[in-house]
């Protein structure tokens, strides 16, 4: 039987931390789905069509990840596209807390039987977040080798493109 996962979030940016549970993650799966979400509580440093085309292009050595997007509720994209699995991805005991919460959440909310299943970062990833990946870079701070290079570049673009906006 074929298992179909997917891998959710905001990647704003992708970091190397989430690149490594989608290698492993595809690793496991027939299929893997990289589900960026859209958040209308929060102010994107990237467009949803950005963040697709920056994960499909450090995925393209993956031949069973694909990228989609979606907005409201997890369970609802999950029922609707019929995953076997859901990958949440954990950093530390807080991350923890918060995702077993969601995860049982989800869980009422399921049309079928979906499991989540945890995979820890590597320790080497454990410390980096978009949120201070994207707040370092803004800062004019290095953020080589905790997000691929490919999503450096990006980043680079959307710092520029943003100082020139700025001095109009």
């Amino acid at each position: 039987m074929s298992k179909k996962a997917l891998y959710a979030g905001s990647f704003d940016p992708l970091t190397n931390g989430h690149l490594n549970l989608i290698e492993r993650a595809a690793g496991q799966f027939d299929q893997l789905v990289v589900g960026v979400i859209s958040n209308p509580r929060k102010t994107p440093y990237f467009s949803v069509d950005e963040r697709k085309q920056m994960i499909k292009l450090v995925t393209s050595h993956l031949t069973n990840t694909e990228t989609d997007s979606f907005s409201g509720l997890l369970a609802e994209y999950v029922n609707q596209n019929n995953f076997d699995v859901v990958i949440r991805g954990l950093r530390a005991s807080m991350d923890f807390e918060l995702e077993i919460q969601m995860a049982q959440m989800n869980a009422r909310l399921y049309k079928k039987n979906v499991e989540t299943i945890f995979l820890m970062t590597s320790p080497s990833h454990s410390f980096i977040s978009s949120n201070m990946v994207k707040e370092v870079h803004l800062l004019g701070g290095d953020v080589t080798g905790l997000v691929p290079d490919a999503i450096l570049q990006f980043m680079n673009e959307n710092l520029n493109e943003k100082r020139r906006n700025s001095s109009r």
